[in-house]
C-alpha cells in the first residue's frame, strides 16, 4: 500500500493555531459507514449521535511541560531538551537539539541551576538517557521551568497551558495531548452520562512518534513507535458489559482506539492490564472492539489518517477530507472534530 495515496492538499491557513474559547464550539463532520454519507454539523450536537447503552472511552493522560531550554555547562551553548519517556524517578529518555556534540558525561543546566541533567547514555536513535539533579519534587520543578511541547505545526504561543489538556486529564506522562478529547467539557460529559451513556477511562501516554512522518514508500514497512498504556478493571468491566449488551464502544481519539484494539483478545474481550503497544492500524485491519470513533483531522500521509481510513474506508475518508478543505474546516490539534459511526 503506497504512502502517496494518503496525501491531500491542505492550505496552511486551515491549520488551527489557537483553541476556540468554548471547547464545544467546533464543527463536527459525521461519516456514516452504513450509507457512506457525510454530514456537516456542530460538536454541540453530539448527543444526537449517541444512544443509551453506548460507551465512550476516553484517554485520561496528562501532558507534561516536557520542553526545557538550558545551557551546556562546558561551553555555555544553548540546548533544548524534549522529555520522551520516564525510565525511573530521575532518569529520562530525551531528544536534544542540537545533540550532535552532546556526549556521555556532559551536563546541562536549566533555570540557573535549579535543574541539572547528566548525560549517561546515547541511544542508537540519537536520543539521550539523562539523569536529573534537583531539590524537591521533579513535577514542581518541571512545571516552573518547562513549556508545553506543542506540535511543530502550531507556531503561536499558547497563553493558557490547560487548553492543551483535556478537562479529565489525570495521569502525567504525555508529550502530546489526545486532542479529540479537547472538545469535551465536564458539563457536556455529565449530560452524556444522564442520557444513559457509560463513560470509561484508560491511560495511554502519547509519545512524539505520533508526529513522526512515514518515510517509507510502502506503508507496511513503517516502524511504529511504542507507547505505554493502562486499562483499569472498572473500564474493562464497563466496556465488556457494553459489548455484551449490544451497545457501541466509541473511542474518543485514536489513542483510545489503539489502546482498545491492542488489548482486546481474540475472543473480543478486553482485559484489565498495563502494557506497551506499537500497533499500526491501516486499511485491511479488522477491528476487534471499537464500533465508532471521535477524532480530529490529521496530517497528510500520517499513520492517523491511515487509521481513520481503516475504520471509515479509504474512499469515504479521502472524500471527507476533500470536503473538509472545501468547507474550510479547522485542522489538526486545535481544529474541528469528526465522528465515524
Amino acid at each position: 500500500m503506497k504512502l502517496d495515496i494518503f496525501d491531500y492538499a491542505l492550505p496552511e491557513e486551515l491549520i488551527a493555531q489557537t483553541p476556540l474559547e468554548d471547547r464545544t464550539a467546533s464543527r463536527l463532520m459525521v461519516l456514516s459507514r452504513k450509507d457512506g454519507s457525510i454530514t456537516n454539523d456542530k460538536f454541540k450536537n453530539i448527543k444526537s449521535y449517541l444512544k443509551k447503552g453506548d460507551c465512550l472511552v476516553l484517554n485520561d493522560t496528562r501532558v507534561i511541560p516536557a520542553r526545557l531550554y538550558g545551557i551546556r555547562e562546558d561551553s555555555g551553548r544553548s540546548i533544548e531538551f524534549l522529555l520522551l519517556n520516564r525510565l525511573s524517578t530521575n532518569r529520562w529518555e530525551t531528544i536534544v537539539k542540537p545533540g550532535k556534540k552532546l556526549k556521555t558525561g556532559h551536563r546541562v543546566i536549566f533555570g540557573g541551576g535549579e535543574l541539572v541533567a547528566n548525560v549517561v547514555e546515547t541511544l542508537d536513535n540519537g536520543s539521550r538517557i539523562v539523569e536529573f539533579e534537583y531539590e524537591g519534587l521533579f513535577e514542581n520543578v518541571l512545571d516552573r521551568l518547562g513549556e508545553m511541547p506543542l506540535p511543530h505545526y502550531i507556531t503561536r504561543k499558547l497563553e493558557d497551558k490547560e487548553r492543551y489538556q483535556t478537562v479529565y486529564a489525570k495521569y502525567d506522562g504525555s508529550a502530546a495531548a489526545p486532542t479529540a478529547g479537547l472538545h469535551f467539557t465536564k458539563g457536556l460529559l455529565a449530560e452524556i452520562e444522564e442520557m444513559g451513556v457509560n463513560i470509561a477511562y484508560l491511560t495511554l501516554h502519547v509519545g512524539l512518534g505520533t508526529f513522526r512522518p512515514v518515510k517509507v514508500e510502502n506503508i507496511e514497512e513503517h516502524d511504529m513507535h511504542s507507547e505505554w498504556y493502562s486499562i483499569p478493571p472498572e473500564t474493562a468491566e464497563i466496556v465488556n458489559k457494553t459489548k455484551a449488551s449490544g451497545g457501541r464502544v466509541i473511542a474518543v481519539g485514536t489513542t483510545s482506539c489503539r489502546t482498545l484494539e491492542s488489548a482486546t483478545d481474540e475472543k473480543g474481550i478486553l482485559p484489565a492490564k498495563s502494557d506497551s503497544t506499537s500497533i499500526f492500524i491501516y486499511p485491511g485491519y479488522k477491528f476487534k472492539m471499537i464500533d465508532a470513533l471521535f477524532t480530529n483531522f490529521h496530517l497528510p500521509k500520517s499513520t492517523l489518517i491511515m487509521l481513520v481510513s481503516a475504520l471509515a474506508g479509504y474512499e469515504l475518508t479521502m472524500s471527507a477530507y476533500k470536503q473538509a478543505v472545501e468547507e474550510k474546516y479547522r485542522f489538526f490539534s486545535f481544529g474541528d472534530a469528526m465522528f465515524i459511526e
